[in-house]
């Protein structure tokens, strides 16, 4: 018996050996396990992108392994130059042959709303407020870009309001003049600069303002006398601008300059180079438009003429003593996230992750200045491009700003730094902008006709507009043209676009 005992007790010793070997080596099995998963999971994540292309050549890709090192990504970017990009993205699209990501501005968009509500993108507004950063946008930009409702882009932003004048603070100051603050001051500024000879050269060669052949400079003078911002609300109903009464009051003013002679006559044929020359040059002495030209417009004014002195302005009262300036959607373009090419809420949550990154300080900076010391110095608070290193910031650096999301007040990159003071009051004048929006509230509403029919439309009523200008139709002839509008399409326009708003 005691034999006995002994060798079950030796067996019993064996089991409890085997089984600690086998858990033993279960556990190393599961380490084994858990390391290649760690392995597998700090591989670079793929991601495939297209980008318009707005710089002559391909970016040096030193930022590209900077921005894959600091994210684990593998970035696989496509470059198309800016002016094939619509041709080559419905190529793409055509041919099913899209990336992870890619670019779309506002007309693209309209191109594929059918192709969203088909569930053919991801829609990534409920994801974002999971990312620390991503989740800063502005909603009311975001609003902008939403469809029925949903998000399903990330924006670029741009400033709300960039309008204002340029004008020639030396022909002001030869005059007696100050910066006008209303639209009567702003009249007697553009007379002058026509007929009182500001450049002193005892010539009757100047104008006052300087246009081309669209209607941004007008639609500025018809937002200052009230009129609304593309459409408005009139009697509970949302109606185009042209059909609001301070529109044609705006239109009697702006014919006034034209009869007078203070405004540029060939303006519905004139490019905007040659708009810009005509201040550069001593023309004209008005220039209304993106406040921020100044800087570019300086640079050549000042080689024809040294002693030339800009400034900027925007600030303009309208009739009744309000100042109003027409706000833009808040953004410059959107990217977005086709599913036939991103097939897992997992591989979308990786690339959110990338552009999260892009739109902290860090990545933000890093994103449109590059490296600090070398690309871009602080100087009060601003970044400033480096001048002797300028040529390495265009190669490597500039091609990239397509890929920004959100903008400074969101994802806390440097504003640029000018040493023209003018370029920088232009900025601060941005700012003060939007204490004055009037917001287009079309913005977010779909209308199928108008998709269809904007350009025709457009057209329709452009040409009636600077035909009034120029004296070719009076006002029954305009309001012939606003019913040529309605009979064109227009009318179910407005139906579609009241039919969305009321549906809000």
């Amino acid at each position: 018996m005691k034999k006995s005992w002994l060798v079950s007790l030796c067996m019993v010793s064996m089991l409890f050996f085997l089984a600690a070997c086998g858990s033993n080596e279960e556990t190393n099995k599961t380490d084994d396990s858990s390391d290649t998963k760690t392995e597998t999971d700090n591989e670079p994540q793929k991601i495939s992108m297209m980008f318009n292309l707005h710089v002559p050549e391909v970016p040096e890709p030193r930022l590209e392994e900077m921005l894959e090192e600091a994210t684990n990504t593998d970035l696989d970017i496509r470059w198309v130059p800016d002016n094939n990009y619509a041709e080559t993205l419905n190529t793409a699209i055509a041919t099913n042959d899209l990336p992870d990501v890619f670019l779309l501005k506002d007309v693209t968009l309209d191109q594929q709303k059918q192709a969203v509500r088909d569930d053919q993108y991801w829609e990534i507004g409920p994801y974002l407020e999971d990312f620390p950063n991503l989740s800063k946008l502005n909603p009311d930009i975001l609003n902008n870009t939403s469809i029925d409702g949903k998000i399903y882009t990330l924006y670029a932003g741009r400033p709300l309001s960039r309008q204002g004048l340029i004008y020639r603070k030396d022909w002001a100051e030869n005059l007696g003049l100050e910066a006008p603050t209303n639209l009567d001051e702003l009249y007697e500024m553009m007379r002058a600069f026509t007929e009182d000879d500001p450049d002193g050269n005892g010539k009757d060669d100047t104008i006052g303002l300087t246009d081309r052949q669209i209607l941004g400079t007008f639609e500025n003078f018809a937002t200052w006398h009230g009129a609304p911002n593309r459409w408005g609300e009139k009697d509970g109903e949302l109606l185009p601008q042209f059909m609001f009464p301070e529109y044609k009051e705006a239109m009697d003013y702006f014919k006034s300059l034209f009869d007078n002679g203070y405004i540029n006559k060939d303006a519905p044929v004139t490019s905007k180079t040659d708009q810009q020359a005509m201040l550069k040059n001593g023309t004209a002495g008005v220039y209304i438009g993106t406040m921020g030209d100044v800087l570019p417009m300086y640079e050549d004014a000042v080689n024809i003429n040294p002693d030339v002195v800009f400034d900027v302005h925007n600030y303009i009262e309208g009739p009744d003593g309000e100042y109003r300036t027409r706000a833009i959607p808040g953004y410059g373009s959107m990217l977005i996230f086709p599913k036939a090419s991103v097939e897992t809420e997992e591989e979308l949550l990786g690339i959110l992750e990338f552009f999260d990154y892009l739109m902290s300080p860090e990545g933000s900076n890093l994103l449109m200045w590059g490296v600090e010391g070398e690309h871009y110095e602080i100087i009060d608070g601003r970044a400033n491009v480096i001048e002797e290193n300028r040529d390495a910031f265009n190669r490597e650096i500039l091609p990239y700003t397509p890929l920004e999301i959100g903008e400074p007040a969101t994802n806390g990159r440097y504003m640029g730094y000018y040493d023209y003071e003018p370029r920088t009051k232009a900025d601060e004048l941005y700012d003060d902008n939007d204490n004055y929006l009037v917001h287009d509230p079309t913005v977010a509403l779909d209308s199928p006709t108008w998709a269809k029919v904007s350009e025709t439309l457009n057209q329709i009523m452009e040409d009636a507009t600077y035909n009034y200008f120029l004296g070719q139709i009076d006002e029954a002839g305009f309001d012939a043209a606003i019913e040529n509008w309605l009979n064109a399409g227009g009318q179910d326009v407005i139906d579609e676009y009241n039919e969305a708003w009321e549906s809000q």
